[in-house]
């Protein structure tokens, strides 16, 4: 439809101009003494155009002639920032293909053009690193001077660090970071790994919850990281109680639930004679996860002579868990303490009825040594021995 409309126009203006020609009768005088050009006005038009035509031509020539040179540098320049594109493009690919030794000579090519170069010595950086040359590692790094590119430098070579096992580099350009206020995820998942290293139990603590609470961390791998962090801060604080209290409120519902740290933290508080606060400390995480991890250590939380209450609690959970081999042989072990010794007896019983013999071996062994000191306590040598065999045979 254009090409059509286009058509018609240059028809119409062609039969104007047929048109205009024929019906002009019109002159054009020229003097110059002493001279007289009369020329008709059609012609004199005509020669104008070609004129306006002849020195168009001639000008635009000049101009392309003069911007020759320009062009030529200019067309070089294009050439020359196209390659070292590509061969930035190539780097990349490289680097994410595992081809360290390639992605490395790529950059050194992507810095012909130097609005790039600095970003190719980044990449360059990670390639060198990948194959374990930290001198050509820092000299890539070494190369980026950019203030703009600052902040790309720091969190690469705090990450670079990190994955080298150098914790303490890490956090000394992560300091540099934050001087300047970052405080971007990625960064702390780095603090977070260099903390590790170094068993800044502390602040692997801090950072797994800032990171869990914004989603940055996989829950599993939060609680893993969590659990981690309060066993080792309760074990340093195992000796002293009043310190082990103090870091024992800073933790979450969730955290002093969770099996891995209420197990030493009911241990080491019923080692320091805390059996109160231990024995509430497994109720509560029993309530919301049931351990048996948590159902053996029950029976450490008993102060002897007092462990009616336990032994009533413990009776509650067997209605809710009747076939469980931990749970009776904890109830038996406090009754044994309370010297209970019918009830304790048909308790370890239950254990050994009810515990897997593939699986809980251990639980076994020592239902067997609990039922023989029983024996020896009530005076029935013959059982005891039987079940000193029993436990020998099983362990050996």
């Amino acid at each position: 439809m254009r090409l059509l409309f286009w058509v018609a126009v240059l028809f119409g203006g062609a039969v104007g101009l047929a048109l205009f020609t024929q019906f002009n009768h019109s002159n054009v005088v020229l003097f110059y003494p002493p001279y007289r050009v009369e020329l008709s006005l059609n012609l004199a038009l005509a020669l104008l155009l070609l004129v306006f035509f002849v020195v168009w031509t001639i000008l635009s020539t000049v101009r392309h002639l003069s911007e020759m040179p320009r062009r030529a540098a200019a067309y070089r320049e294009r050439s020359r920032m196209n390659k070292a594109q590509a061969a930035l493009r190539e780097s990349i690919e490289n680097l994410f293909a595992g081809r360290f030794a390639r992605a490395e000579r790529a950059a050194r090519e992507a810095q012909a053009w130097d609005a790039q170069a600095q970003t190719a010595a980044l990449v360059g950086a990670r390639a060198a690193h990948r194959m374990q040359e930290t001198e050509r590692r820092d000299a890539w790094m070494a190369q980026v001077t950019d203030p703009e590119r600052e902040q790309a430098r720091l969190v690469s070579m705090a990450e670079l660090l990190v994955d080298a096992r150098d914790a303490d580099g890490a956090l000394e350009t992560i300091a540099q970071l934050q001087a300047q206020g970052a405080r971007q995820i990625h960064v702390q998942r780095i603090a977070l790994r260099a903390h590790q290293h170094l068993k800044n139990w502390s602040e692997v603590l801090r950072l797994a919850r800032s990171l869990e609470k914004r989603n940055a961390l996989h829950p599993v791998l939060a609680l893993r990281l969590k659990q981690m962090a309060c066993e080792a801060m309760l074990e340093e604080r195992r000796h002293d109680a009043e310190a082990l209290s103090a870091f024992w409120r800073t933790l979450s519902a969730d955290e002093r639930r969770a099996a891995r740290i209420a197990e030493p933290a009911a241990r080491y508080f019923a080692a320091l004679g805390r059996q109160g606060e231990a024995r509430r400390i497994i109720e509560d995480a029993l309530k919301a996860n049931w351990d048996s991890r948590l159902v053996l250590r029950y029976a450490d939380c008993a102060r002897t002579g007092q462990a009616l209450p336990q032994i009533q609690q413990a009776e509650k959970w067997i209605n809710e868990h009747p076939v469980d081999a931990d749970l009776y042989y904890t109830l038996g072990v406090l009754c044994l303490g309370e010297q209970l010794w019918g009830k304790a007896q048909s308790s370890f019983e239950r254990a050994l009825k009810y515990a897997d013999r593939e699986q809980q071996t251990r639980l076994r062994v020592r239902t067997h040594l609990a039922l023989a000191r029983l024996f020896e306590e009530t005076e029935r040598p013959e059982d005891a021995q039987r079940h000193y065999r029993e436990s020998a045979m099983l362990a050996a």
